[in-house]
């Protein structure tokens, strides 16, 4: 049940994603200025789906629970709650109770009993097997209709979800709220949006202050921010007083990992702010109005993390002079031999498919591009990468490799150079690799049809709601 605004809501939001750093200093100043909740995200898909096949997070625990201890002393100092999203990193079962664990350590050092809600959105392959059979389940570009296959090669499979879970967590006395995969937009907003504040508002408000500080003008001083949702807008301002946010600052947020700077697409409609209007309010703070909410039929974009082949790495550093002068030549040359040594040297019959890269960090690595009319670098760094089904063939192409990966001549017949190993032994065993498999929307009459409430007492055990 949503309430009837009264006034204003403030919203403390103490970093961009926990772990990251949160501040005593801030929090105070926050708590000082009446915020009325705690609330950030904890993670992310931006390094890769690692993190949601193996349910871990890549975060140090020391770290997160580290800031968990600053905010759950702020809860048992004030009462505000706290509302955690995307946890332990992917947000999958694993990394909620993970995240549960450490919360549920904290609160007994603390000696405080918070009511503790945990919102998973992990999905049964089965139940989504049958929605895709529905026709509920459709892609997003560039990929097609999803196969049952591609779902049943996933290690794991969460739904993002928007406000609804943690309004209706809020709804029923949650003090701690520890969110599974979410849109960073929902955990900021849900709060506002339970106490009547306008949709908006409280969905853009989620999502200038989604990475704390960097609304600000100088991002590094600084971690978190405060906002206040009102009737007509909002108001950002930084947590840290030395620091201030500017109309600029502020409105470019818009385009972080959003291609559209007017539009937002999330769970349940689009956030429209064509009209939105930036006005600095006093030193600090930035004041926000004009936001739309479009209201649109309720989907919920789904993640799935698949494990695949395995990987052996080997590293060198390389200042000849020879090779400097023609990268591209020496890393087609190189790539062709290493090829014919892993054919030559590994029986076909045991080989099967596999691959063989070579990333020429200083050069073109990160883009792959082919640089030209450009100067000889004074040194790059050569990255092997072989990729098989198994460790023992990805280490057995490593092995096999390893002399030509280290003395290949760029010029024929010239005396052999060594290049610099980085390691040794110079192979690296990485294991398997991982990838998301899926980029799909699945519809849903009732938002919170696909997510799973569980309730926790202070010793961490199943709780009436």
């Amino acid at each position: 049940m949503v309430m009837a605004l009264q006034g204003s809501v403030k919203v403390l939001v103490p970093c961009g994603s926990l772990g990251a750093g949160v501040r005593e200093s801030e929090i105070a100043y926050g708590l000082a200025k009446g915020a009325d909740v705690i609330a950030t995200d904890a993670g992310s898909t931006d390094s890769g789906a690692a993190y949601l096949a193996l349910g871990k997070s890549k975060n140090n625990r020391g770290a997160v629970k580290r800031d968990l201890g600053i905010l759950l002393r702020a809860h048992a100092q004030t009462g505000v709650p706290v509302i955690i999203g995307t946890a332990g990193q992917a947000g999958g079962d694993l990394n909620v109770d993970w995240t549960r664990d450490i919360v549920l350590e904290v609160a007994q050092e603390l000696g405080i009993a918070p009511r503790i809600a945990l919102l998973y959105s992990e999905q049964d392959k089965t139940a989504l097997k049958a929605l895709n059979q529905q026709g509920k389940v459709r892609p997003l570009p560039p990929l097609g209709p999803l196969e049952d296959s591609v779902i049943d090669a996933c290690e794991h499979i969460v739904g993002l979800m928007g406000v609804e879970p943690f309004v209706a967590a809020l709804q029923a006395g949650a003090d701690i709220i520890i969110g599974g995969r979410s849109t960073d937009t929902a955990v900021l907003a849900s709060y506002p949006i339970w106490r009547g504040a306008p949709w908006g508002a409280s969905w853009h408000a989620g999502k200038i202050a989604e990475c704390g500080a960097q609304c600000c003008l100088n991002p590094a001083d600084g971690a978190g921010v405060l906002l206040t949702i009102d009737e007509h807008g909002f108001e950002v301002e930084p947590l840290s007083t030395t620091n201030r946010c500017t109309p600029h600052s502020v409105s470019k947020h818009m385009l972080y990992e959003n291609s559209d700077p007017h539009h937002l697409h999330e769970p349940g409609g689009i956030l429209d702010v064509t009209e939105a209007v930036y006005v600095q309010s006093g030193e600090h703070a930035v004041r926000v109005e004009g936001a739309r909410w479009l209201a649109q039929p309720y989907t919920m974009k789904l993640e799935g993390a698949a494990a695949g082949d395995y990987q052996t790495l080997m590293l060198v550093g390389i200042q000849d002079p020879d090779v400097l002068a023609d990268v591209n030549a020496f890393h087609d040359r190189l790539l062709a031999a290493l090829y014919e040594r892993t054919r030559k040297s590994i029986p076909a019959q045991e080989l099967g498919e596999f691959h063989i890269s070579l990333r020429m960090y200083g050069w073109n690595a990160v883009t792959g591009d082919v640089p030209v009319n450009v100067p000889p670098p004074r040194e790059i760094g050569v990255l092997f990468v072989a990729t098989a089904r198994t460790q023992k063939l990805a280490n057995a192409i490593a092995h096999a490799c390893n002399p030509y990966f280290f003395h290949y001549p760029m010029v024929p017949n010239k005396e052999l150079p060594s290049y610099g190993f980085a390691f040794s032994p110079a192979d690296i065993p990485r294991g398997r690799i991982f990838e998301f498999k899926l980029n799909h929307v699945v519809a849903v009459d009732d938002p919170l049809s696909l997510v799973r409430t569980v309730w926790l007492d202070r010793d961490g055990k199943s709780a009436a709601a």
